[in-house]
C-alpha cells in the first residue's frame, strides 16, 4: 500500500535525498548512502515510492460461453 502507516525507512522513499545513479542517493544530513540506507531525519515522501504492479489476471478457467451475450 502506498500510504500505510508503518512505512520501512529506507533513502529511496525520503524527502531529504535525491538519487544520483540506481543504487546511490545524496542525502542531505548524511551525503552519500545507498538505497538501503537510513536514519532518524527520515521524512516519507510517497511521491518517490513506486508501487508494485498489479498481478495479472487467470482467464483460463473460462471459455467462450461466459463471455458472449
Amino acid at each position: 500500500m502506498l500510504f500505510r502507516k508503518k512505512i520501512p525507512h529506507s533513502c529511496a522513499y525520503c524527502a531529504n535525498a535525491t538519487q544520483m545513479d540506481e543504487e546511490t542517493f545524496l542525502c542531505i544530513n548524511k551525503g552519500v548512502v545507498t538505497d538501503t540506507g537510513k536514519c532518524r531525519k527520515f521524512k516519507y515522501d510517497p511521491c518517490k515510492r513506486i508501487p508494485a504492479k498489479p498481478k495479472a489476471l487467470d482467464f483460463s478457467k473460462y471459455d467462450e460461453h461466459d463471455f458472449s451475450l
